[in-house]
Protein backbone atom coordinates (compact mmCIF):
# COMPACT_ATOMS: atom_id res chain seq x y z
CA UNK A 1 0.00 0.00 0.00
CA UNK A 2 3.37 2.41 0.92
CA UNK A 3 4.42 1.54 -2.66
CA UNK A 4 1.25 2.16 -4.25
CA UNK A 5 0.44 5.37 -2.49
CA UNK A 6 4.51 6.65 -3.22
CA UNK A 7 4.16 5.83 -7.07
CA UNK A 8 1.14 7.91 -6.84
CA UNK A 9 2.97 10.88 -5.30
CA UNK A 10 4.95 10.45 -8.06
CA UNK A 11 3.19 10.57 -10.58
CA UNK A 12 0.77 13.84 -9.66
CA UNK A 13 4.17 15.52 -8.97
CA UNK A 14 5.93 15.07 -12.21
CA UNK A 15 6.34 17.89 -14.07
CA UNK A 16 4.02 17.94 -17.62
CA UNK A 17 5.84 17.70 -20.48
CA UNK A 18 5.22 18.53 -24.23
CA UNK A 19 4.56 15.14 -26.01
CA UNK A 20 2.11 13.52 -28.57
CA UNK A 21 -0.16 11.32 -26.90
CA UNK A 22 -2.42 9.59 -29.24
CA UNK A 23 -3.71 12.71 -30.23
CA UNK A 24 -3.56 14.17 -26.31
CA UNK A 25 -0.88 16.80 -25.98
CA UNK A 26 0.75 18.16 -22.76
CA UNK A 27 1.59 21.81 -22.39
CA UNK A 28 5.54 21.94 -21.42
CA UNK A 29 6.21 23.11 -18.10
CA UNK A 30 9.37 24.04 -15.45
CA UNK A 31 12.26 21.67 -16.10
CA UNK A 32 12.72 19.36 -12.77
CA UNK A 33 16.06 20.38 -11.34
CA UNK A 34 18.86 17.72 -10.18
CA UNK A 35 21.93 17.86 -8.37
CA UNK A 36 25.00 17.95 -10.78
CA UNK A 37 26.82 15.12 -8.83
CA UNK A 38 25.13 12.28 -6.81
CA UNK A 39 25.73 8.55 -5.89
CA UNK A 40 23.31 7.86 -8.70
CA UNK A 41 23.57 9.10 -12.41
CA UNK A 42 20.87 7.65 -14.86
CA UNK A 43 22.88 6.75 -18.03
CA UNK A 44 21.49 6.93 -21.41
CA UNK A 45 23.81 5.14 -23.90
CA UNK A 46 24.90 6.62 -27.38
CA UNK A 47 25.51 4.26 -30.02
CA UNK A 48 25.78 3.91 -33.79
CA UNK A 49 22.72 3.07 -36.03
CA UNK A 50 22.47 0.55 -38.30
CA UNK A 51 22.89 2.37 -41.30
CA UNK A 52 19.74 0.69 -43.25
CA UNK A 53 17.55 1.79 -40.18
CA UNK A 54 19.70 5.22 -39.15
CA UNK A 55 17.09 7.50 -37.25
CA UNK A 56 17.71 10.99 -39.19
CA UNK A 57 14.88 12.96 -37.79
CA UNK A 58 15.78 14.42 -34.73
CA UNK A 59 12.59 14.69 -32.36
CA UNK A 60 12.10 12.74 -29.09
CA UNK A 61 10.17 14.24 -25.95
CA UNK A 62 10.17 17.85 -24.71
CA UNK A 63 11.00 18.66 -28.25
CA UNK A 64 14.61 17.51 -27.72
CA UNK A 65 16.26 17.20 -30.93
CA UNK A 66 19.21 14.83 -31.57
CA UNK A 67 20.68 12.13 -34.20
CA UNK A 68 19.93 8.25 -34.07
CA UNK A 69 17.76 5.54 -31.84
CA UNK A 70 19.50 6.37 -28.69
CA UNK A 71 17.59 9.42 -28.35
CA UNK A 72 13.98 7.88 -28.16
CA UNK A 73 11.68 9.07 -25.04
CA UNK A 74 15.02 11.16 -24.08
CA UNK A 75 14.90 13.31 -21.88
CA UNK A 76 11.65 12.65 -19.83
CA UNK A 77 11.67 9.16 -19.41
CA UNK A 78 15.37 9.37 -17.58
CA UNK A 79 13.97 12.84 -15.86
CA UNK A 80 10.92 10.88 -14.58
CA UNK A 81 12.41 7.69 -13.80
CA UNK A 82 15.31 9.54 -11.38
CA UNK A 83 12.99 11.43 -9.68
CA UNK A 84 11.04 8.40 -8.82
CA UNK A 85 14.38 6.59 -7.76
CA UNK A 86 15.11 9.86 -5.22
CA UNK A 87 11.73 9.20 -3.69
CA UNK A 88 11.43 5.44 -3.20
CA UNK A 89 14.93 4.63 -2.43
CA UNK A 90 15.95 7.94 -0.90
CA UNK A 91 19.31 7.28 -3.22
CA UNK A 92 21.47 10.17 -3.84
CA UNK A 93 20.38 10.98 -7.70
CA UNK A 94 21.99 13.49 -9.66
CA UNK A 95 21.65 15.24 -13.33
CA UNK A 96 20.59 12.33 -15.98
CA UNK A 97 23.28 12.10 -18.54
CA UNK A 98 24.12 10.58 -21.85
CA UNK A 99 27.35 10.06 -23.77
CA UNK A 100 28.59 7.41 -26.37
CA UNK A 101 30.19 4.02 -25.34
CA UNK A 102 33.79 4.58 -26.01
CA UNK A 103 33.91 7.51 -23.72
CA UNK A 104 35.56 6.77 -20.69
CA UNK A 105 33.19 8.51 -18.24
CA UNK A 106 31.53 5.17 -18.56
CA UNK A 107 33.44 3.32 -16.14
CA UNK A 108 32.38 5.91 -13.58
CA UNK A 109 28.65 4.67 -13.50
CA UNK A 110 27.82 1.18 -12.57
CA UNK A 111 24.28 1.25 -14.66
CA UNK A 112 23.44 2.23 -17.90
CA UNK A 113 20.32 2.01 -20.38
CA UNK A 114 19.96 1.98 -23.92
CA UNK A 115 17.26 1.74 -25.90
CA UNK A 116 15.91 0.52 -29.32
CA UNK A 117 18.96 -2.19 -29.71
CA UNK A 118 17.31 -4.10 -32.10
CA UNK A 119 18.43 -0.62 -34.45
CA UNK A 120 22.40 -0.57 -32.83
CA UNK A 121 24.90 -1.62 -34.96
CA UNK A 122 27.70 -0.98 -32.77
CA UNK A 123 31.28 -0.47 -34.31
CA UNK A 124 34.04 -2.44 -33.07
CA UNK A 125 35.02 -0.04 -30.69
CA UNK A 126 31.83 -0.01 -29.43
CA UNK A 127 31.56 -3.32 -28.83
CA UNK A 128 34.70 -3.96 -27.28
CA UNK A 129 34.13 -1.39 -24.55
CA UNK A 130 30.58 -2.81 -23.65
CA UNK A 131 31.89 -5.69 -23.27
CA UNK A 132 34.71 -4.05 -21.16
CA UNK A 133 32.42 -2.33 -19.42
CA UNK A 134 30.27 -5.23 -18.45
CA UNK A 135 33.02 -7.69 -17.43
CA UNK A 136 34.22 -4.61 -14.98
CA UNK A 137 30.92 -4.79 -13.30
CA UNK A 138 28.54 -2.74 -15.31
CA UNK A 139 25.18 -3.34 -15.54
CA UNK A 140 23.13 -2.46 -18.52
CA UNK A 141 19.61 -2.52 -19.08
CA UNK A 142 17.96 -2.75 -22.88
CA UNK A 143 14.96 -1.61 -23.44
CA UNK A 144 12.04 -1.16 -26.14
CA UNK A 145 12.85 -3.61 -28.86
CA UNK A 146 10.25 -5.96 -30.44
CA UNK A 147 9.64 -9.24 -33.01
CA UNK A 148 12.42 -11.50 -34.41
CA UNK A 149 14.66 -9.46 -36.56
CA UNK A 150 15.42 -7.09 -33.73
CA UNK A 151 15.88 -10.21 -31.60
CA UNK A 152 18.38 -11.65 -33.75
CA UNK A 153 20.48 -7.65 -34.26
CA UNK A 154 20.55 -7.13 -30.33
CA UNK A 155 21.85 -10.94 -30.10
CA UNK A 156 24.36 -11.30 -32.30
CA UNK A 157 25.56 -7.75 -31.02
CA UNK A 158 26.01 -9.47 -27.30
CA UNK A 159 27.27 -12.29 -28.73
CA UNK A 160 30.68 -10.21 -29.90
CA UNK A 161 30.73 -7.91 -27.07
CA UNK A 162 30.48 -10.91 -24.41
CA UNK A 163 31.59 -14.28 -26.95
CA UNK A 164 29.61 -17.03 -25.33
CA UNK A 165 27.64 -15.25 -22.69
CA UNK A 166 24.07 -16.77 -23.00
CA UNK A 167 20.50 -14.93 -22.82
CA UNK A 168 18.13 -16.91 -20.78
CA UNK A 169 15.05 -15.83 -18.88
CA UNK A 170 15.00 -14.18 -15.66
CA UNK A 171 14.11 -16.49 -12.66
CA UNK A 172 11.45 -15.61 -10.50
CA UNK A 173 13.92 -16.80 -7.96
CA UNK A 174 16.43 -14.52 -9.07
CA UNK A 175 17.31 -11.68 -6.73
CA UNK A 176 17.59 -9.24 -9.09
CA UNK A 177 13.79 -9.85 -9.07
CA UNK A 178 13.16 -9.27 -5.28
CA UNK A 179 16.25 -6.85 -4.20
CA UNK A 180 13.58 -4.08 -3.63
CA UNK A 181 10.24 -5.07 -5.05
CA UNK A 182 9.12 -8.85 -5.26
CA UNK A 183 8.25 -8.94 -8.82
CA UNK A 184 6.02 -12.33 -9.96
CA UNK A 185 4.91 -14.42 -12.56
CA UNK A 186 2.05 -12.45 -12.84
CA UNK A 187 4.32 -9.40 -13.11
CA UNK A 188 6.34 -10.23 -16.34
CA UNK A 189 3.06 -8.59 -18.44
CA UNK A 190 3.19 -6.02 -21.42
CA UNK A 191 4.08 -2.38 -20.39
CA UNK A 192 2.66 -0.51 -23.55
CA UNK A 193 4.41 1.58 -25.49
CA UNK A 194 1.70 4.99 -26.28
CA UNK A 195 1.80 3.74 -29.45
CA UNK A 196 0.04 0.55 -28.51
CA UNK A 197 -2.70 2.56 -26.52
CA UNK A 198 -6.28 3.35 -27.94
CA UNK A 199 -8.45 6.19 -26.39
CA UNK A 200 -11.86 5.13 -25.38
CA UNK A 201 -14.74 6.68 -23.83
CA UNK A 202 -13.65 5.02 -20.66
CA UNK A 203 -9.90 5.77 -20.58
CA UNK A 204 -6.95 4.00 -22.56
CA UNK A 205 -7.15 0.46 -23.75
CA UNK A 206 -4.18 -1.23 -24.24
CA UNK A 207 -3.87 -3.52 -27.70
CA UNK A 208 -1.92 -6.30 -27.41
CA UNK A 209 1.18 -7.61 -29.76
CA UNK A 210 2.01 -10.55 -31.18
CA UNK A 211 5.34 -11.24 -29.76
CA UNK A 212 4.50 -11.52 -25.77
CA UNK A 213 6.72 -10.10 -23.74
CA UNK A 214 10.20 -11.34 -22.30
CA UNK A 215 12.31 -10.52 -19.63
CA UNK A 216 15.70 -12.11 -19.85
CA UNK A 217 19.19 -11.69 -18.88
CA UNK A 218 23.44 -12.35 -19.20
CA UNK A 219 24.99 -12.97 -16.41
CA UNK A 220 28.73 -12.74 -16.20
CA UNK A 221 31.31 -15.60 -14.96
CA UNK A 222 30.21 -15.47 -11.38
CA UNK A 223 26.69 -15.18 -12.29
CA UNK A 224 25.58 -11.85 -11.77
CA UNK A 225 23.38 -10.49 -14.13
CA UNK A 226 24.93 -7.83 -16.12
CA UNK A 227 22.28 -7.09 -19.03
CA UNK A 228 18.84 -7.00 -18.05
CA UNK A 229 16.68 -7.20 -21.43
CA UNK A 230 13.60 -5.33 -21.81
CA UNK A 231 12.33 -7.62 -24.55
CA UNK A 232 8.77 -6.94 -26.33
CA UNK A 233 7.76 -4.11 -24.38
CA UNK A 234 8.64 -0.31 -23.46
CA UNK A 235 9.55 0.41 -19.88
CA UNK A 236 10.67 3.50 -21.25
CA UNK A 237 7.49 5.06 -22.03
CA UNK A 238 5.86 4.27 -18.97
CA UNK A 239 8.24 6.46 -17.19
CA UNK A 240 8.38 8.81 -20.16
CA UNK A 241 4.65 9.59 -19.23
CA UNK A 242 4.80 9.00 -15.99
CA UNK A 243 3.12 12.24 -15.56
CA UNK A 244 0.05 11.31 -17.66
CA UNK A 245 -3.71 11.05 -16.28
CA UNK A 246 -4.01 9.08 -19.62
CA UNK A 247 -1.37 6.37 -19.31
CA UNK A 248 -2.10 3.40 -17.34
CA UNK A 249 -1.13 3.99 -14.06
CA UNK A 250 -0.84 0.30 -13.23
CA UNK A 251 1.86 -0.15 -15.93
CA UNK A 252 3.54 3.08 -14.53
CA UNK A 253 3.87 1.36 -11.14
CA UNK A 254 5.38 -2.10 -12.72
CA UNK A 255 7.91 -0.22 -14.93
CA UNK A 256 9.25 1.80 -11.62
CA UNK A 257 9.29 -1.67 -9.80
CA UNK A 258 11.67 -3.04 -12.89
CA UNK A 259 13.82 0.24 -12.65
CA UNK A 260 14.36 0.30 -9.17
CA UNK A 261 15.38 -2.96 -8.86
CA UNK A 262 17.96 -3.06 -11.82
CA UNK A 263 19.33 -0.19 -10.22
CA UNK A 264 19.44 -1.28 -6.64
CA UNK A 265 20.84 -4.74 -7.88
CA UNK A 266 23.39 -2.93 -9.94
CA UNK A 267 24.21 -0.85 -7.17
CA UNK A 268 24.70 -3.66 -4.10
CA UNK A 269 26.06 -6.76 -6.35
Amino acid sequence: MRAGLMIAAILFSAIGLAQRFGGFRREASVLPTFAAEGEFHFIRVEYTDLPQYHRGFGYASRDATGDGWWMVDWPDSDYHFTLGLGRLTRMDTGEPRHMRLTDDRLFDHPWVYATQAGYWGLNPAETKRLGEYLLRGGFLVVDDFWGPEQWEVFRLTMDRALPGAAISDIMETDSVMHVVYDIQEKDRTYIPGTRHLRMGASGPTIVQQLDPPAWRAIHDPKDRVVVAVNFNTDVGDAWEYADSPMYPEPMTTLAYHYGVNYVVYAMTH
